[in-house]
């Protein structure tokens, strides 16, 4: 039913543009969700997400492109909380939630002061998939190439950093470097996932995917993979709910994520139950 659905919408051009979002974003959702939750980052990953709505304000309060400015501001504030925990996470939660907050009420001023400001708060919040431009898909696309070739280039030293950061600092990897690398990919990652499930969901759909991919992967990279995958499963079952049933497109597609989720534990109960008894 749902294909069918998609093939019906897939003649309008907006439709299109959400299902490359969704997909683009899928990618991102897969590779940076799979680092955020292996290195337990999943908190500092929810305090970038809300402190980049303090780059959707500055993009409007100056007129800049609302994609490239959020990425920019995103990617800062990542840089500030990998040097706030870049020797650990016990002193610096109290810097990072001044951040978490702080980033969002930037953001509601700058629009506050916006001359003219019209524009609609809740598709940040819960996305606006089916208004994505045609230039911000490039930009995207763009960004995924980006991460793709860093998270290669660096496969085996994030591999390192992921399970043993003492252990991999005795071999001579670059944990710092790292650390701060990768959330700024996670700063540049929520932004592309904000524009599909929006700010408050954003978390969900950067971790939930991994989350499932956890205990069904053997690797590292066979994970990212999983992930991706299922992160575009849910995209595109969301999206196609959203057009047949006029629903919200961001919060269809984490419900949907969120039933696989449920889903995949109740499977792995009933599997481990069986074997209980075998």
């Amino acid at each position: 039913m749902e294909v069918m659905i998609m093939i019906e919408a897939l003649s309008y051009e907006f439709m299109r543009n959400a299902l490359y979002a969704g997909l683009l974003a899928s990618v991102v959702c897969g590779v940076i969700g799979t680092l955020v939750v292996v290195n337990r980052i999943v908190f500092l990953a929810g305090a970038v997400a809300h402190a980049a709505y303090g780059g959707v304000g500055l993009a409007y309060f100056l007129g800049w492109p609302v994609l490239p400015c959020t990425v920019g501001f995103s990617v800062a504030a990542g840089g500030l909380m990998a040097g706030a925990t870049a020797k650990g996470m016990d002193k610096a939660d109290r810097f990072i939630g001044a951040l978490w907050a702080g980033g969002m009420a930037l953001g509601i001023l700058l629009l506050d002061f916006t001359p003219g400001y019209n524009v609609d708060l809740m598709s940040f919040l819960f996305g606006s998939i089916m208004a994505v431009p045609r230039a911000d898909i490039w930009m995207m696309l763009a960004l995924d190439v980006l991460i793709i070739v860093l998270v290669l280039y660096f496969y085996k030293d994030f591999m390192a950093l992921s399970f043993d950061r003492e252990f991999a600092a005795t071999r001579g990897i670059p944990v710092l470097m790292l650390h701060f690398l990768m959330l700024a990919m996670v700063g540049a990652s929520v932004v592309m996932v904000i524009r599909v499930v929006g700010l408050i969901l954003v978390i969900a759909l950067l971790t939930i995917p991994s989350s499932i991919a956890l205990s069904r992967a053997r690797s590292l990279g066979g994970m990212m993979a999983l992930s991706t995958v299922l992160a575009a499963v849910f995209c595109m079952i969301g999206l196609a709910l959203a057009y047949a049933l006029n629903l919200t497109s961001g919060a269809a597609i984490i419900s949907v994520a969120v039933v696989g989720q449920a889903l995949d534990a109740l499977w792995r109960k009933v599997a481990h139950s069986g074997e209980g008894e075998a």
